[in-house]
């Protein structure tokens, strides 16, 4: 089972699976219409196929258990794993067409799909468990490269945070044909290079790239990919300004393209591309 299922909440319950089974169990009660005399083929073949593996199980115990009375033992489970088993071809035989049927399909897929689950889990903990020695050896700052949408103070504050990290930034506007890109140049000669050429900073460069057909995420990506090809021994940060509203229902009202460029970024799956979140949070009105 993944591990949210045994966390606990505040109330010493597990939250997560309770509310799985109410889930379920509210949408059995409505594939049956309410009437909960038809989950009780249901519920006697979960049982009984509980039972049988239970004794089927012990069965395999004890017949690995060396010693004197465990042949006894293994019998006993056995003549339990037989009659478990004959009770449970009857009912599945008189309760198939009554929603038996249900079990049979979805039993086996649980244990395909929890066999998945471990070997997922197996596949993860032998690529990141290994515990590995720190690469001291001297490192480079990161290529910056910071995806805007105009000069305010969203992108201010994640061109201001790529300083800290590096010399070498780069925001990429993705223009359209209704955007003003000369406006957009005077404000960044403005308000970008002329304060950091007055403080001894490094100064950001601006890239604009034109999209004629207004896509967004893949003229990004390309820069990325592209600035990664040139850069083969340094990594990438790729730093999304992102805007944070006070009410969750506010999120509808403006574009989210941070979130999805992140998702595609994600899905090149290299290492060396770095996705860092630089939120603005407004403020309640």
């Amino acid at each position: 089972m993944p591990p949210a299922f045994a966390t606990r909440g505040r109330r010493l319950v597990f939250p997560r699976g309770i509310l799985v089974l109410a889930t379920l169990s509210g949408l059995l009660l409505l594939a049956f219409g309410g009437i909960t005399d038809k989950l009780i083929p249901l519920f006697a073949v979960g049982a009984f196929s509980a039972f049988l593996f239970s004794q089927a199980g012990m069965v395999v115990h004890w017949w690995r258990q060396p010693g004197r009375g465990v042949r006894r033992k293994l019998l006993y489970n056995l003549l339990g794993a037989v009659t478990t088993g004959v009770a449970l071809v009857i009912i599945l035989s008189a309760k198939l067409a009554e929603g038996a049927w249900m079990i049979v399909l979805i039993a086996p897929a649980l244990v395909v799909l929890l066999q998945r689950i471990h070997r997922h889990y197996h596949h993860v903990a032998h690529e990141v468990e290994q515990p590995v020695a720190l690469r001291a050896s001297p490192l480079r700052p990161p290529v910056v490269i910071i995806p805007i949408d105009g000069w305010n103070r969203v992108a201010e504050r994640a061109v201001r945070f790529g300083l800290l990290l590096s010399d070498d930034i780069t925001a990429v506007h993705v223009s359209t044909e209704q955007d003003d890109t000369q406006r957009l140049r005077a404000f960044w000669t403005e308000k970008v290079e002329q304060p950091a050429q007055a403080a001894r900073a490094a100064v950001p460069r601006l890239e604009i790239i034109y999209s004629p057909y207004r896509q967004i995420y893949e003229p990004i990506v390309d820069f990325v990919t592209h600035t990664k090809h040139r850069s083969p021994d340094r990594l990438i940060a790729v730093i999304i300004p992102e805007l944070v509203e006070p009410h969750w229902y506010e999120y509808v009202l403006h574009n989210q393209h941070g979130a999805g460029l992140k998702a595609l970024l994600y899905r090149e799956g290299d290492q060396r591309i770095v996705v860092i979140n630089t939120p603005w949070y407004v403020r309640d009105v």
